[in-house]
């Protein structure tokens, strides 16, 4: 048997404990625990329940223990951006908001009011979308400026959740780097940032890279859980950082779309793109694994189809909304990164008046809906990857789709035609690949990341869609230009 490693991936909607094992260069997964995951509304804001996900967390633990298994580490991935505030005792001394609440709208304007975009891009490298940590920050104190005298620490989700694991504090870079207070010059917080929402930089815990041993499971969980030794190693902590790790890309000139309840696509650099193109075009420089830059725009995702499921009362599966799209008329298509989008009431009703509103047919049956979504994706997709080529001056053919999106043939099929790229769909479970991948270079199971790329690709089914170079879309893209 070759070395076990746990992964905890916790998105959006649900999370997951995965246990791997790497034998003879393959990596066999096996999930131990799945747990929901949604947030919560109280008083008109939404949260995250934290302490339940940790008790996920240890209840998965406990699973594995019973189970008479062993693993030499494990590592937490999360979505980024939001934020735990630590008094001095500790302990949590506000709920966790979630990046969807509303109390950020016009946190942009505000703040640019005080330092410019300009500035602010030239320091962080980092895209302007309201749900940034600094803005949601900068809100959380102006509504309760005395909390800043109780603030000790400041830590991400998945730091958090280390935290309670081994009881150490660290902020691991890839997350780090999201939350638009990082300077990627300098390599730590930027004072100006931190001193404008009226802190000092010691509240935020010291940068640890992806890799980068934060301790191991502390006295009271060893005893609860059973398990000793079980180092704790920060993965790429942000979910879409694992996620690139478990490209199975060879070369060099390709672009990737991390697919799930967001989409992000983008390609690997070796140094921040700050230029004022890059600006314009809202572009972000996320920290990477082993010195990379990860080059990407936020497209809005399958957040979108979801929330159509949800509002239709999960009267139909994804598959069935698949089928119903491919069987629709194409009548109109949306800006799936309108800010309308981002929290609904009703995601269909939003969709209906959208397209009321910009002169279009309105999508009435589920078919047409889910049609008008899918094609705006892949029309977003056409645009990122054109102001990609153009920003970056590289050659872009490829596409990597990694992530549960990938599981969608049409989406993938409609993106290789929108793009004409050929395009590579696989692995599902890239997050937990990538955090797992991580792990073993730390464990020094493997050398690095182009190692770990090719036993992705030896382990896991990679399927190829050819583009048909016959789709004509000339009136789709003109008409989602002009929506832009």
């Amino acid at each position: 048997m070759g070395r076990n490693c746990l992964a905890v991936d916790i998105g959006a909607s649900s999370g997951r404990v995965i246990m791997s094992t790497l034998t003879d260069n393959k990596i066999n997964l096996k999930e131990i625990h799945r747990f929901k995951n949604q947030m919560y509304k109280e008083k008109g804001s939404f949260y995250w329940d934290i302490d339940k996900l940790f008790g996920e967390i240890v209840k998965g633990l406990k699973i594995f223990s019973n189970n008479d298994l062993e693993a030499d580490s494990i590592g937490i991935d999360t979505w980024a951006v939001d934020y735990v505030l630590l008094g001095k005792d500790g302990k949590r001394i506000s709920p966790v908001y979630a990046y969807r609440d509303n109390r950020t709208n016009n946190s942009i304007d505000d703040f640019t009011e005080k330092i410019s975009k300009e500035d602010i891009y030239s320091k962080t490298g980092i895209q302007f979308i309201q749900f940034n940590t600094l803005y949601q920050l900068y809100e959380h104190v102006k509504s309760n400026p005395s909390i800043i005298e109780n603030i000790s620490s400041i830590l991400m989700i998945p730091d958090y959740l280390n935290y309670l694991l081994c009881n150490e504090k660290a902020v691991e870079y890839t997350n780090a780097t999201t939350t638009q207070f990082y300077n990627i010059h300098d390599k730590t917080w930027d004072d100006e940032l931190v001193k404008e929402i009226g802190l000092t930089s010691s509240v935020f815990p010291s940068i640890a890279k992806a890799g980068t041993v934060i301790g191991s499971l502390n006295d009271k969980l060893e005893s609860e859980t059973n398990i000793k030794g079980l180092k704790v190693i920060a993965p790429a902590t942000h979910d879409t950082g694992s996620a690139v790790v478990a490209v199975p890309a060879i070369d060099y000139e390709f672009a990737y779309i991390s697919s799930g309840t967001w989409s992000l696509m983008g390609i690997e650099s070796d140094i921040p793109i700050c230029s004022q193109e890059a600006l314009n075009y809202n572009f972000t420089n996320e920290g990477g694994a082993y010195d990379t830059i990860r080059f990407l725009k936020n497209i809005m995702g399958l957040w979108l189809i979801q929330e159509v499921k949800r509002i239709l009362n999960d009267k139909y599966s994804f598959a069935k909304l698949v089928e119903l799209a491919k069987e629709a008329e194409s009548i109109s298509i949306i800006n799936p990164n309108d800010n309308r989008f981002l929290n609904p009431e009703n995601m269909v009703n939003e969709i209906k008046n959208y397209c009321k509103e910009t002169n279009q047919i309105v999508p009435n049956t589920v078919g047409e809906i889910a049609k008008c979504i899918f094609e705006s994706l892949a029309l977003q997709y056409k645009q990122v990857l054109l102001q990609l080529r153009k920003i970056s001056n590289k050659t872009i053919n490829k596409i990597h789709i990694v992530g549960g999106g990938c599981q969608n043939d049409y989406l993938n099929q409609l993106c290789a035609d929108y793009t004409e790229c050929e395009v590579f769909a696989g692995p599902i479970e890239a997050t937990a690949i990538g955090n797992i991948m991580v792990q073993y270079i730390t464990l020094g199971e493997i050398d690095n990341i182009s190692e770990a790329r090719k036993i992705i690709m030896d382990s896991f089914e990679i399927r190829r869609f050819k583009p048909d170079f016959d789709v004509n879309i000339d009136d789709k893209w003109n008409k989602f230009k002009e929506l832009i």
